[in-house]
């Protein structure tokens, strides 16, 4: 006749059985921590991102040029303005759709058709932020200009900027003339994620 085990040979065996749901249970704890923090982080920079959003800058700033990132109500009037003003002697319209000439554009926004004929310059290889910078800083070098007005959306302002930072030279004076944001609190909330997503992909060392 087999004899009972002792108790302590029992609880040996079991204890083996509760320890990785002790574990899985501590993980989980650290897990659901460290997405709290990261969710409280990214609210505390939201307010922040909302709350500082860039806004105009006076047409009496003036600049070696002005250049226009496509994609939102008001831009392209924006940087009419700063030509009609004297703030800037040349515009580039980054980002322009393909078979959009400056007939189309200069109609769009109640422009005169000479202004844009000798003094505008339509970019039509862009098709995101990072090629806008690209285009930009090509036309810059081209012309020779150390100062530029940067017209977007106050939403895309930090974005652009963060993108023109990493592809222009330093010597180059870059003045935000922010049109206000064409989208709402989700839409600026996308672009406060994708600030943040591109900014860590620079400090990483991306292209």
């Amino acid at each position: 006749m087999s004899r009972a085990r002792p108790a302590a040979h029992r609880s040996a065996r079991r204890t083996p059985l509760r320890r990785p749901r002790s574990t899985a249970r501590r993980a989980l704890s650290v897990t659901a921590r460290v997405a709290g923090v990261g969710v409280l982080a990214w609210l505390g920079g939201f307010a922040w991102f909302v709350g500082t959003l860039p806004t105009a800058v006076p047409l009496a700033v003036t600049t070696d040029a002005v250049v226009v990132l496509t994609g939102g109500a008001g831009r392209v009037a924006r940087g009419v303005a700063a030509l009609d003003a004297g703030a800037a002697r040349r515009m580039l319209v980054s980002g322009v759709g393909a078979g959009i000439g400056k007939p189309a554009l200069a109609a769009s926004v109640g422009a005169p058709l000479p202004l844009f004929v000798t003094r505008v310059d339509l970019g039509h290889s862009a098709v995101d932020t990072r090629s806008n910078a690209a285009e930009t800083t090509a036309w810059t070098a081209r012309y020779g200009y150390t100062s530029l007005r940067l017209v977007t959306s106050a939403a895309h302002m930090r974005r652009a900027r963060l993108e023109l930072a990493a592809q222009m030279p330093a010597r180059v004076t870059i003045v935000e003339d922010a049109v206000p944001a064409e989208t709402g609190a989700d839409g600026i909330a996308r672009e406060y994620s994708k600030y943040l997503l591109r900014r860590a992909a620079l400090a990483a060392g991306a292209a």
